[in-house]
């Protein structure tokens, strides 16, 4: 199967993106250079986990992922081999879907439930018609403040390690665009939801921006991402089935 990219200028010294393959379950792969390779990531795994799982059973060691997943995040993860890294970009700055789920009235240092909850309040009163009267505040562009625990540098060093410290840190803000946030369903304080936004979207921000103007604070349960660009999670290889499969041939 081969992927039709339009070609970039950042993309003059990378192969024909036409004619690189894309590994999808169930096909094993033939040849890893060059090579799109979809993989559906596990929860717990950080984004590099699974570039050092590939490692140990593929013949190549020239791996990476085009777009970071929290540990906390499952779905798509597009992994590029050989020749094919040099496609990084072009995925990179592709459009990204989500669904997941909001819990509202509670509260978390990272804005997700990696830490524990800081401030629970009732979130009872929020009715659907006013968590739906608000979610136009986050669509468009919109400036979103960047989580404290993340890998954004501030003065050479990263947010998390400032966090973990306790250190109090000016928050930075970068500006994002948000193409649809749309309600799914709602489970008492649970809100499912499905997002569709720019590269570099936080949508551990858009969970806590949007409790905080609910009055309500609120955090990320559950994350996944279903597509970047018009690549699609369905089909892709779980890593350990990918790594059966490899050396079962």
């Amino acid at each position: 199967m081969a992927l039709k990219l339009q070609p970039t200028d950042s993309m003059a010294l990378a192969p024909d993106p036409a004619s690189v393959p894309v590994c999808m379950s169930p096909e094993v792969p033939t040849s890893w250079d060059p090579l799109i390779l979809l993989i559906d990531k596990a929860q717990g795994d950080t984004s590099f986990d699974v570039i050092r799982q590939l490692r140990r059973f593929s013949p190549i060691r020239k791996i990476g992922h085009a777009g970071t997943l929290d540990p906390m995040a499952t779905g798509l993860l597009i992994c590029l081999s050989g020749r094919a890294t040099k496609l990084m970009n072009h995925f990179l700055g592709q459009s990204k879907v989500y669904v997941g789920t909001i819990r509202l009235g509670q509260t978390t240092p990272s804005w997700d439930a990696e830490t524990a909850v800081i401030e629970e309040v009732d979130a009872s009163h929020i009715t659907n018609e006013v968590l739906s009267n608000a979610i136009p505040d986050f669509t468009g562009d919109i400036v979103q403040t960047t989580p404290v625990y993340s890998a954004v540098k501030v003065e050479g060093e990263r947010l998390y390690q400032k966090a973990r410290r306790g250190e109090k840190v000016k928050l930075p803000t970068r500006q994002v665009t948000v193409h649809s946030f749309d309600i799914l369903e709602r489970r008492g304080a649970d809100v499912d939801f499905e997002v569709s936004c720019s590269s570099g979207t936080y949508i551990r921000s858009l969970a806590h921006e949007l409790g905080q103007q609910l009055g309500t604070g609120g955090h990320l349960v559950a994350l996944r991402r279903t597509a970047i660009g018009e690549t699609s999670v369905d089909g892709a290889w779980k890593v350990d089935d990918l790594a059966r499969s490899w050396k079962a041939q």
